[in-house]
């Protein structure tokens, strides 16, 4: 039985440790500032990305992977004699996965099979790892294809967004949304479901107040959380970080992982935005 080689994208903002640890592979999404294109974490910085936007007054554009691009990076491993799963950025968001499909039609069937995450960011990360373990142990592509089906059902990935102005500057929120939200102070909270990112509560006022309302929603689950591994994603948010890396340790969460969101995800949420991702569990324990 070939070996399996699990990719995934940029917008898993997997740490490097990870990839090494267990051999992901991860392909750029791109980050366009006027007529100069970035690799997402290759090329360009989050801290540089939020500079531009702050000096420019403008969002840059951001692009998935080329069916190009992924026939580059698969084909090394195909041509090794072993499998691949690719485990793309919700489809409801990006052409990134439609990219990787049409990729997957160069090799020979089943050789490379696509998944679309259904998620974003840390979440995506923690369902390649996930994939990789299984991989390292010897499970076949159907077998890891089947698991993350499966696990995407179960994922929980809740982020709070501290200003407005990116979502507006995207066109995601109307000018008279932006100015109401800013007036009020409003802090949405925000939840992938079926692959979308809808908002699950407007809470006014300071900031710290929803991260509590996010960290209420976690602690609702603990009980069904998989607490071997819950990851916590900021941008340029490392106090809220702490703050509930404190909180779901005392809760009882094992291991606790923090990573920085990067360029392509900046992009879209701005500075200063924190996220939860854990898997649940069907019964609880």
């Amino acid at each position: 039985m070939p070996n399996v080689k699990i990719f995934t994208d940029s917008t898993s903002d997997m740490p490097q440790g990870w990839k090494e640890t267990y051999d992901i592979g991860v392909i750029p999404l791109y980050v366009v500032f006027e007529d100069t294109t970035y690799r997402d974490g290759a090329d360009i910085t989050p801290d540089e990305v939020y500079r531009k936007v702050a000096a420019a007054g403008a969002l840059p554009k951001t692009a998935a992977p080329s069916p190009a691009d992924f026939i580059h990076a698969f084909a090394p491993v195909i041509e090794n004699g072993d499998d691949i799963v690719y485990l793309s950025l919700s489809s409801s968001l990006s052409s990134t996965y439609q990219n990787a499909r049409l990729a997957a039609e160069e090799f020979p069937p089943g050789r490379v099979q696509v998944v679309d995450s259904c998620t974003v960011c840390g979440g995506i990360a923690l369902l390649a790892v996930k994939a990789a373990k299984a991989a390292l142990g010897g499970g076949s592509s159907g077998e890891i294809v089947s698991m993350l089906e499966r696990d995407r059902e179960r994922l929980s990935t809740e982020f709070v967004i501290d200003t407005l102005d990116y979502l507006h500057m995207g066109g995601r929120c109307s000018g008279m949304q932006n100015f109401i939200g800013s007036l009020l102070k409003i802090r949405p909270v925000l939840r992938m479901v079926d692959g979308s990112i809808v908002p699950v509560s407007k809470v006014r006022g300071k900031k710290e107040k929803a991260v509590e309302q996010m960290l209420s929603h976690a602690l609702s689950d603990i009980e069904r959380m998989d607490k071997e591994m819950v990851i916590v994603a900021h941008t340029q948010a490392e106090e809220d970080a702490r703050y509930l890396c404190d909180a779901l340790e005392g809760a009882g969460a094992k291991e606790i992982a923090v990573m920085e969101a990067g360029c392509v995800i900046g992009s879209h949420c701005g500075p200063r935005t924190v996220g939860l991702m854990y898997l649940k569990n069907e019964q609880p324990g």
